[in-house]
C-alpha cells in the first residue's frame, strides 16, 4: 500500500475511533457504574502473555489473532481503534512493529495505561531467563555470557541482521518483564485480585524456565552451530541458543523490509543450503513469497530441518506451548543434523 493510502486509511479509521469511543466512553474507569475492566492486546502473543496474568477474572482481547496475519501491514479498524480507546489497559510490541497501536493512542489523547513490550527490551530488564540463568535466583542480574540489550538488537558473531530487532517476544525475558508489568499494572486497576495477578506472573515465570532449559542444551550441546534463516524474525531464540546466523545479512534485511533481495545473496543463501553449511533453516510462512519459498525447498531439497517461526499463535496454543513447540523443534532438528 502507498504510503498516502495508508496515511488517508489511518486518518478515516481514527475520526471514526472518534466518534464510536464517544459512544462508548464514560464506563470503565470513571464514577459509572460499569466498572469492569477492558485488556486489549496487539496480537495474540501478548494477548497470550496477558491472558496468563489476568487468568479468570479478565477476558483479554487480541485485535491480531488470524494465524496468517502480518502485524507489520495490519491497519486498524474503527472498531480496533474504539476498543484501545476505551481500554483500561493496552499491552503491545512497539518499536514500529505493531505501528497502529501508537497511531491510535497517539490521536485519543488522554492517559490509557499501556505495557510495551519492546520498551521493557530496552531498558535493560533482566531475569534469570537469559542464558546462563539459575534457577534459584528469582532475579539474577546478567552472567558474563547473557547478551546485553545492545547486543541482542544488533546481531551475533558480528552479523548485524538490520539493526534494531524488534521481534521481542522471542526474548524470555522480555515475555517475562511483559507479565510482572501486566501483574503491577492490573493490580493497581484491581486492587482484590492483586495476588491472584502476581501469583500467576510468577507462574508464568516459572512455565518460562520450561523453554529457556531447551534453549539452554542447544547452547550446550550446538555452541556455535551455524544456522539460516528466511528472515530474523527468531533472532533472540537463536541468541539464546548460542547459535550462529550465517544467512546474508542483505537476503535477511531484504526479506524483512518487503524488497527484493539481490540476485548475489539468493545465490550465496541457496548455495548456503545446498552444501549443507547450515543445521537448519528457520522459515516464517507467514510472509511466505517466491524467494523464501524457493530457501525452504533447497532446505529440503538437502534434507536440512525446517523450523518455522511465526508472528502470531498459531491455532490452538497458548504463548508457552507455541515456545515451547518452536525450541523443540529447533533442538531436534540441530540433532538430526549432527
Amino acid at each position: 500500500m502507498r504510503m498516502s493510502s495508508r496515511a488517508a486509511l489511518v486518518a478515516a479509521t481514527l475520526s471514526c475511533a472518534t466518534v464510536l469511543a464517544a459512544c462508548g466512553s464514560g464506563t470503565t474507569g470513571d464514577s459509572g457504574s460499569d466498572d469492569e475492566l477492558s485488556v486489549v492486546a496487539s496480537t495474540n502473543v501478548w494477548g497470550s502473555i496477558a491472558q496468563a496474568v489476568a487468568g479468570d477474572r479478565i477476558e483479554v482481547e487480541s485485535l491480531i489473532s488470524e494465524p496468517n496475519a502480518d502485524p507489520h501491514s495490519y491497519e486498524a479498524s474503527p472498531l480496533d481503534a474504539a476498543a484501545i480507546s476505551d481500554a483500561s489497559l493496552v499491552v503491545y510490541n512497539g518499536g514500529g512493529y505493531d505501528h497502529f497501536v501508537d497511531d491510535i493512542l497517539g490521536s485519543v489523547g488522554g492517559d490509557i495505561p499501556t505495557v510495551e513490550a519492546f520498551a521493557l527490551f530496552e531498558s535493560g530488564e533482566y531475569s534469570d531467563l537469559h542464558a546462563g540463568h539459575d534457577h534459584g535466583t528469582d532475579n539474577a542480574t546478567p552472567t558474563s555470557d547473557a547478551p546485553t540489550p545492545d547486543e541482542a538488537a544488533h546481531g551475533h558473531d558480528g552479523h548485524d541482521h538490520s539493526g534494531i530487532n524488534e521481534h521481542v517476544w522471542y526474548d524470555l525475558a522480555t515475555a517475562d518483564a511483559v507479565a510482572h508489568a501486566v501483574a503491577e499494572q492490573l493490580a493497581g486497576l484491581d486492587p482484590d485480585g492483586a495476588q491472584v495477578y502476581r501469583d500467576n506472573a510468577a507462574a508464568f515465570h516459572e512455565s518460562l524456565h520450561d523453554i529457556s532449559d531447551v534453549t539452554t542444551r542447544i547452547a550446550e550441546t550446538h555452541a556455535d552451530a551455524p544456522i539460516a534463516q528466511t528472515e530474523t524474525i527468531g533472532h533472540y531464540l537463536v541468541l539464546a541458543a548460542g547459535l550462529h546466523d550465517v544467512t546474508p545479512t542483505d537476503f535477511t534485511n531484504a526479506i524483512e523490509n518487503g524488497t527484493d533481495p539481490s540476485p548475489a545473496s539468493i545465490a550465496e543463501t541457496r548455495q548456503l543450503l545446498l552444501d549443507k553449511k547450515v543445521g537448519v533453516l528457520l522459515y516464517n510462512p507467514q510472509t511466505e513469497d517466491k524467494v523464501s519459498r524457493e530457501m525452504r525447498s533447497a532446505a529440503e531439497s538437502s534434507g536440512i530441518p525446517v523450523v518455522e517461526v511465526f508472528e502470531t499463535l498459531p491455532e490452538g496454543v497458548d504463548y508457552i506451548q507455541w515456545q515451547t513447540r518452536t525450541a523443540e523443534s529447533l533442538a531436534t532438528g540441530l540433532d538430526s543434523a549432527s
